[in-house]
């Protein structure tokens, strides 16, 4: 393979061997991510149906409440109903950033030492611009989807989606552009902003500049349910969960049962590592090679524990000089 880095081909037996080999693996993975998710998909259709006339009785009564309002109906689930997930989560974050408690929380900070406690001022900016990208580019852009969900007719339909079908529309994962961000002019004029904290906390993973808000923070969650046709129900669910998910990354702290945070906040301490968000196409590329040599990757999994992972897998204690 080190050929291969310097520039020299490899022997085409080798790279047919290695063709053969990732093909192997990869269908034997497709195979088993295929059976594995409709075995799911399917209990949790079984559950869906039992639960299906609570779940439809409750939406109508909502659809009726509001007296059948697309407009109304649609400001809740595509607006209200995000934000509020997402100021909730992440004002119990900033409880923690800002007066280091409860201590429940602040145990599994990533980086050591940093934001503790935050630097008010810095975060009075970052709320300001956060609420400036909210209200002045996603409202108006979600007053052209809403219009554009009302040509497909059937987003504020009295029936649910099923749950299959809901599960499809929550895999319609965004398209990143964080790989073009970083190209020299476009970073020193567009995501360096982002980049000003090179240890994030929850409420900056929409902390950027207003060109980057659409392009790749808005436009490309609302693709998805745009192409798609999607429910309201399905499409306040999904916003929500971009929200908390993209939170949940920036957030600084390695907490139990949650995905891991250590591969973006490692992007954001090095900046040229860790660009994706599975990190395949970093792998691929040798964008995560620092990232791989260092504690974090070793603790970059689900914590199944109470135990932070920067006890029970702490930094090698330096060498003295």
């Amino acid at each position: 393979m080190k050929g291969a880095i310097i520039g020299l081909p490899l022997p085409p037996a080798f790279q047919i061997q290695t063709m053969l080999v990732t093909a192997c693996v990869l269908g034997t993975s497709l195979l088993t991510f295929t059976a594995l998710a409709n075995t799911v998909s399917w209990n949790m259709q079984n559950l869906w149906d039992a639960l299906g006339h609570f779940w439809q009785t409750t939406w109508l009564k909502l659809y009726y409440l509001f007296e059948g309002k697309e407009w109304t109906i649609f400001f809740l689930g595509a607006a209200l109903v995000p934000s509020l997930a997402f100021w909730c989560f992440n004002g119990i974050l900033m409880v923690a950033d800002v007066t280091g408690k409860p201590t429940f929380i602040t145990r599994y900070r990533i980086q050591l030492g940093k934001n503790d406690p935050v630097d008010t001022k810095k975060l009075r900016q970052a709320i300001y611009t956060v609420l400036c990208n909210q209200f002045f580019i996603s409202f108006p852009m979600l007053v052209l989807m809403f219009y554009v969900m009302k040509w497909w007719g059937n987003t504020f339909s009295k029936e649910l989606p099923t749950f299959r079908w809901f599960l499809v529309e929550l895999t319609e994962h965004r398209n990143r552009t964080l790989l073009l961000a970083h190209l020299p002019l476009l970073y020193k004029h567009i995501h360096k902003k982002h980049h000003e904290w090179t240890a994030p906390i929850g409420v900056v993973s929409i902390y950027a500049h207003p060109v980057e808000h659409i392009l790749s923070n808005t436009l490309p969650v609302m693709t998805g349910p745009m192409i798609m046709g999607s429910h309201i129900v399905s499409i306040a669910a999904w916003f929500s969960l971009a929200l908390i998910t993209t939170s949940i990354s920036h957030c600084g702290y390695h907490l139990p049962f949650l995905p891991s945070p250590e591969f973006h906040d490692f992007h954001h301490l090095k900046f040229n590592q860790c660009y994706g968000v599975l990190g395949v196409l970093d792998y691929l590329h040798g964008t995560d090679t620092v990232f791989r040599q260092t504690k974090a990757y070793e603790r970059h999994r689900v914590l199944l524990s109470f135990t932070p992972l920067s006890e029970s897998i702490p930094e090698a204690p330096k060498r003295a000089e």
